[in-house]
């Protein structure tokens, strides 16, 4: 009986074994490809831009808002509920804008899973654009600018459901100072503060003595300047974690500040001045005082060499940048914002992070 099949069996077991090694080269093309593209980024036509750095969004309706003041928020896409949430307050003479580039709070926000709140001063509160930290109208608990930052925490705990137990702040200058007024008046409502070349709560109530308190703190004891602290609230609780940070040439708010800064914290937190650990940070002195259960309660960060501004220690090009130096945003080898973000928990898994970064 002739065969229906045009082809002979050899013809056919030649014709499969042909398909068998183009699928193997094939595969082999593939794996070539998904390996290239995990690991080096592919280049970008000259034609297309890169990736603009993100954003901040402004929030319009925040509360009453006393203290007329501009919100600003980065919510990284997907964000889950019961999210920490950071509190940013820039310095004198800059934006939250550009705050945020030079720091790289909303790059470390969606590499580790936080939402981020700039509070920003308008120009009809303050000509140069600080935060009017030395006006007693505006760091009363419930009053002026204060109440105004607590409103923007309570607007984005009402929006994004975040985790009302760990939100943090921190601040450069008078945002420094103004962290501390935060942290003072609001007890309650900080888990942790950062404070970058700040000055104490109470070290002026007016203009002339602010510029004099910049110069040279005021001199107080310690039980006086804790004394400030506490009567800033009737709230009683546990007195948030703080972390001083201050270059040890800066000129424009004395280390001065620094030291007066650590005698009212320290006393707030009944710990005495001697009773610390030093250490080594990116070859910068680190000190730190622990609590009687054995958790840091108050830390400081001297810069060597450093001016006034916020320590930075910019990426590598290859990777997506943060703490990117420019006016008062200073490359000093230390990221205050890295290490104030570990410090305070906010880190992200390592799968999550390997593979983000393999996608950039």
């Amino acid at each position: 009986m002739r065969s229906r099949f045009k082809l002979s069996l050899s013809d056919m077991l030649r014709q499969h074994r042909r398909w068998e090694r183009t699928l193997a080269k094939a595969v082999k093309i593939t794996r070539k490809a998904v390996v290239s593209a995990t690991s080096a980024p592919a280049p970008v036509p000259a034609t297309v831009k890169p990736r603009a750095a993100a954003r901040l969004e402004e929030v319009k309706a925040f509360g009453s808002n006393p203290g007329h003041l501009r919100m600003l928020r980065y919510v990284p896409q997907g964000l889950p509920k019961k999210s920490p949430l950071v509190v940013v307050l820039h310095g004198c003479h800059q934006t939250a804008e550009a705050y945020d580039q030079g720091s790289g709070w909303s790059t470390l926000a969606r590499e580790r899973g936080f939402a981020v709140v700039y509070a920003e001063q308008k120009r009809s509160n303050n000509a140069n654009l600080c935060f009017n930290w030395f006006r007693p109208s505006n760091v009363a608990r419930d009053r002026g600018e204060v109440m105004s930052i607590r409103q923007m925490v309570a607007k984005m705990a009402a929006t994004h459901g975040i985790d009302r137990k760990r939100v943090f702040i921190t601040g450069l200058s008078a945002g420094g100072a103004m962290t501390a007024a935060m942290l003072a008046a609001y007890p309650d409502v900080f888990r942790a503060g950062g404070i970058i070349a700040g000055l104490p709560y109470g070290a002026a109530r007016d203009v002339q003595r602010a510029l004099a308190a910049m110069k040279n703190a005021p001199q107080r004891t310690p039980r006086d300047w804790g004394d400030l602290v506490r009567a800033a609230s009737s709230v009683k609780r546990d007195f948030p974690t703080v972390s001083i940070w201050h270059g040890t040439r800066d000129h424009t708010v004395s280390l001065s500040n620094a030291e007066a800064l650590l005698q009212q914290w320290l006393d707030v937190h009944g710990l005495e001045r001697d009773a610390f650990t030093q250490s080594a940070v990116d070859g910068h002195i680190r000190r730190v005082w622990k609590n009687a259960y054995g958790k840091v309660a108050v830390e400081l960060y001297l810069i060597q060499g450093m001016g006034h501004g916020t320590p930075l220690k910019p990426r590598p090009a290859s990777r997506v940048r943060a703490d990117t130096p420019g006016p008062f945003m200073l490359d000093a080898g230390i990221s205050s914002s890295m290490h104030l973000a570990t410090a305070w928990g906010l880190k992200k898994p390592a799968l999550l992070s390997a593979l983000r970064q393999a996608a950039e």
